[in-house]
């Protein structure tokens, strides 16, 4: 008896710390340590990734959004992209032209795309729009 005791004991002696370890790597996977990485980080990323500016990919990403929403859902996306990460305001209107440019292809014509200007980047939209004409 006292010998099957001592192995009960050893056998617990040696799998309980692994089991606690395994249960406590698996709860510190759980925990968010950090904020989830914003938009910026997630471009500036994915530049290093892709091996493009972060200004190209931010620009191809509002092209899209405007595709698929409206031109004032991009605009609010690059004026949210410069706020929060500076060194795009250089690149600021020339992302706003090609946005006005992009409303007038989607919109077929220069009146409708126009509506959605605003002072984003200055007057940059506007201007893309007038481009396209």
């Amino acid at each position: 008896m006292n010998q099957a005791l001592r192995h009960i004991g050893r056998s617990l002696a040696v799998a309980l710390p692994a089991v606690l370890v395994l249960s406590g790597t698996l709860a510190v996977t759980r925990v968010p340590w950090a904020s989830p990485p914003s938009e910026v980080q997630m471009l500036t990323a994915a530049a290093e990734q892709e091996q493009q500016a972060p200004q190209d990919l931010l620009r191809e990403r509002l092209l899209t959004t405007l595709r698929q929403e409206d031109p004032s859902a991009a605009l609010t996306g690059l004026q949210r992209a410069v706020d929060e990460d500076p060194s795009l305001a250089p690149h600021c209107a020339e992302i706003a032209r090609s946005l006005g440019q992009a409303a007038v292809d989607k919109y077929g014509n220069a009146q409708r795309a126009q509506r959605f200007a605003r002072p984003v980047c200055d007057t940059s939209f506007a201007a893309g729009v007038a481009q396209a004409n």
